[in-house]
């Protein structure tokens, strides 16, 4: 299927004379062309598994019941096929639930302890330093599709392969 662009669009006038309110002012798309932007895709969850990530942005919400708030962690995968995509947590850092609160304390600490930042006095010092998060595959109560879940957290390692032994000329056992 193709797709014509004219560069106009016409909608017909409202039928009422006078407007009860202010109309807003259409958005300015600035020249924006499709044709120069890949189009999004149906984001399918990715496989379980370990995968190198930073958190991009973090923020503290009001949990449904309005009973308790969370810590709202965006991690953003750094490499492999699914580079670029994100990923999201949710620490029960207050709530009614003594379990949940304690679940959210451990995982923020095994953040802490991924990313070197032993004391932070913001969420955001814990921005931008790579971790390895794991990803677990959970089934929604709602809908029974499948959905990714971050469930652990872990030091960046040594990407670079495996140690390489150091070149001498001594004899095996001298070296």
């Amino acid at each position: 299927m193709s797709c014509r662009s004219t560069g106009t669009l016409t909608l017909p006038s409202s039928t009422n004379p006078t407007p009860s309110r202010t109309e807003e002012p259409m958005a300015d798309l600035h020249g924006f062309n499709a044709n120069e932007v890949d189009p999004t895709t149906d984001l399918e969850p990715i496989p379980a598994g370990k995968y190198l990530a930073l958190i991009t942005e973090s923020e503290m919400k009001a949990n449904k019941a309005g009973t308790g708030s969370y810590l709202q962690l965006t991690f953003q995968i750094l490499e492999g096929p699914h580079k670029g995509r994100f990923l999201w947590a949710r620490l029960n850092l207050q709530h009614p639930n003594a379990t949940a609160v304690a679940i959210a304390r451990a995982e923020l600490s095994a953040i802490c302890r991924a990313t070197c930042v032993m004391t932070p006095k913001d969420s955001t010092e814990l921005h931008n330093l790579p971790l390895v998060i794991t990803v677990k595959l959970k089934k929604r109560e709602d809908t029974g599709e499948l959905q990714n879940e971050v469930r652990g957290f872990s030091k960046r390692e040594s990407l670079g392969g495996p140690p390489q032994q150091a070149t001498t000329n001594a004899p095996p056992w001298r070296r």
